[in-house]
């Protein structure tokens, strides 16, 4: 037996005009929108489906109202939800940000096919699974990848942070977010530092720990076979290497020598020296004494056993040789002092192979021999 409250519903579903739907759409959300509900099971499947029919037909400011009580309420009207959380942006976004009847295809399809509006309120939904996150990286802009990084709640694919980190070199809005995530793995928080500003390398510093033994130890002495040997200009360079090998046979490679051949201006031999001690190849050396911040240096240094006296000494002549003469304020030598005496010589050494093995690093190496 149908209700009368069906019957009524059902007359007014058989008129044409718009005030009859907005009628039906308002009655249709006093009756089965609320807590207890009027309408047997069998009735609001009926009703759904007229209402789902109707919905993008009645007045904004009704559809608006549907919204609200959908939300409010959490009826499980999930065909009704996503027709609504496909429409204007402004009737849409309190389905987007928190119905948890849209599921991942439902706010996939939205993600392709609606606008960047829609997109970000999805960004800002609690629990965004790596799925809905890999679309809203593919399909948004960066207002909307700004947003998702900065939504604690979402999970991201190793694949899209990859993605997301690379994308920091030309990107800088993403640099923040990125290293304040707790789901940041610390070798991609490594790979940031080459391009980020001094405050955020210091956190990379603290923040992240790099353990040395999940790299594999064989490329230490394996890095060292790959000799820059390119034209007659690099011949300085592949002498340097062949000499401080040598001297490391004999045990006659010290920090003490280094520093000497510094004050020389042998600059070659002194990276190459540099790179002999800690175990990383000649490139990855040249490029960390290029490096004018300063505090990939002190971590170099670190690795290698320097103390801090000698580390001063280095520093100084490092920053001379580089460029020309120019000295470092007082306040940025202090700064760099602080880290080397706060990094371990085991995190120091970590870091020293992500650098070493990372593809980002080795292709900002080649640009920079390319500028140079």
């Amino acid at each position: 037996m149908v209700s009368k409250e069906l019957q009524d519903l059902l007359m007014l579903a058989r008129e044409k005009s718009s005030d009859a739907r907005n009628r039906l759409v308002e009655n249709i959300t006093d009756l089965f929108l609320t807590d207890h509900g009027r309408l047997s099971e069998h009735e609001r499947a009926l009703m759904s489906d007229i209402l789902g029919k109707l919905v993008t037909q009645v007045e904004k400011d009704i559809r608006k109202e549907l919204v609200n009580a959908l939300t409010v309420t959490g009826i499980e009207l999930p065909d009704i939800v996503t027709i609504l959380a496909s429409d204007e942006i402004e009737i849409a976004r309190p389905l987007l940000e928190k119905s948890v009847l849209l599921k991942d295809p439902d706010l996939i399809e939205i993600i392709r096919m609606r606008t960047d509006e829609h997109r970000m309120a999805i960004a800002m939904r609690e629990d965004v699974s790596e799925t809905v996150s890999n679309a809203l990286v593919e399909y948004g802009s960066e207002d909307v990848v700004e947003m998702l990084l900065n939504n604690h709640d979402s999970t991201l694919s190793k694949r899209a942070m990859e993605y997301l980190v690379a994308e920091s070199r030309r990107v800088d809005r993403f640099q923040e977010p990125l290293l304040g995530r707790t789901d940041l793995p610390d070798d991609l928080a490594y790979r940031m530092y080459w391009w980020v500003s001094a405050a955020l390398r210091k956190q990379i510093l603290n923040d992240y720990a790099v353990d040395p033994v999940i790299f594999e130890q064989a490329v230490k002495r394996a890095a060292n076979s790959a000799i820059i040997d390119q034209g007659d200009d690099q011949g300085a360079y592949v002498r340097a290497q062949r000499l401080v090998r040598k001297m490391m046979e004999n045990g006659e490679l010290t920090v003490q020598f280094l520093i000497n051949a510094l004050r020389q201006q042998r600059v070659a031999i002194f990276v190459a020296g540099m790179a002999e001690l800690s175990g990383i190849n000649f490139r990855t050396s040249w490029r960390i004494f290029s490096d004018k911040g300063g505090e990939s240096f002190a971590i170099l240094a670190k690795a290698v056993g320097v103390d801090r006296n000698q580390f001063t000494s280095i520093y100084l002549l490092v920053v001379q040789a580089r460029e020309g003469g120019a000295v470092k304020s007082p306040g940025v030598l202090k700064d760099i002092l602080a880290l080397f005496d706060k990094i371990t010589e085991a995190n120091a050494k970590g870091a020293l192979q992500v650098w070493q093995r990372d593809s980002a690093y080795q292709e900002a190496i080649e640009e920079l021999e390319k500028v140079g």
